[in-house]
């Protein structure tokens, strides 16, 4: 490793970077391959700037998809959501996939791809309320032509889609309100709020979710969320409450937890 490289190891782990050797390999080959200044980069980062808004992508569910500033970050966790969507979009055969909530589009577009693979097409939209989410989204999902939309949950979606959802991805923000403060300061100051906060309980929004899904859902069709471990029984008792058949899948490795409502 040369000096220079040390030297940027060394300020990344003093500013709290637990990967600093990766970050600064990274950092290194966006500057070489974009013709940004190494050092600015460098000094982005140390100030607490997410990696993924200075690379212009991240990795999720063995693909690489854009992100940019303002808009979520996926987690590695939620790939697991996408592994249970994909179980249960291969019993059709062309679902009608919607990822609302969307962000950056990562978890429609991990699902097209998965199922692409196994030689399975799919019918995506995607809906965000944020604008700079939506516009990352467009730029990830043009490619497998997949519209996003612009708004409040399912209100710009269009009314043909309405009765003929097959899977229903929601990655809906989940934590509590008073624990945003506690939150790592990447996503607590970088991240929007509207992606993090879920009210008093986390579930505010999983909620408003649920009470519209069943309209729009096919019948047989799948709502996939995913939530903590603790808010998990509260989550699929609002499901029973709706009348969705319900039920919660987990992951051990991932530390992941997805609850699952199918329209009965």
């Amino acid at each position: 490793m040369s000096t220079e490289s040390t030297d940027l190891v060394v300020r990344l782990r003093a500013a709290g970077c637990v990967f600093a050797e990766e970050e600064a390999a990274l950092l290194a080959a966006a500057a070489a391959e974009t013709g940004a200044d190494l050092e600015r980069l460098v000094a982005q980062r140390v100030s607490g700037i997410p990696l993924e808004h200075l690379l212009g992508w991240t990795e999720f569910h063995g693909m690489r998809v854009l992100v940019a500033p303002g808009v979520f970050v996926p987690r590695q966790r939620t790939g697991f959501l996408v592994d249970e969507a994909a179980e249960l979009a291969r019993a059709h055969d062309r679902p009608v996939v919607v990822d609302l909530c969307c962000g950056s589009g990562a978890l429609g577009l991990a699902l097209a791809t998965t199922l692409a693979d196994a030689g399975l097409s799919i019918e995506l939209a995607a809906a965000d309320i944020e604008p700079a989410a939506v516009e990352c989204a467009r730029r990830n999902l043009a490619p497998i032509g997949a519209a996003v939309y612009e708004g409040d949950l399912f209100e710009p979606l269009p009314r043909e889609l309405r009765g003929r959802i097959d899977i229903l991805l929601a990655n809906t923000p989940y934590v509590p309100s008073e624990e945003i403060a506690q939150m790592p300061p990447e996503a607590r100051d970088y991240e929007p709020r509207s992606a993090l906060d879920g009210g008093p309980d986390g579930l505010d929004i999983f909620r408003r979710v649920v009470e519209a899904a069943g309209s729009w859902l096919a019948p047989g069709g799948h709502l996939l969320v995913e939530s903590s471990a603790a808010q998990a029984p509260t989550a699929t008792a609002v499901l029973i409450d709706q009348g969705f058949a319900a039920r919660t899948a987990e992951s051990e490795d991932l530390y992941a937890t997805v609850v699952i409502g199918t329209r009965q």
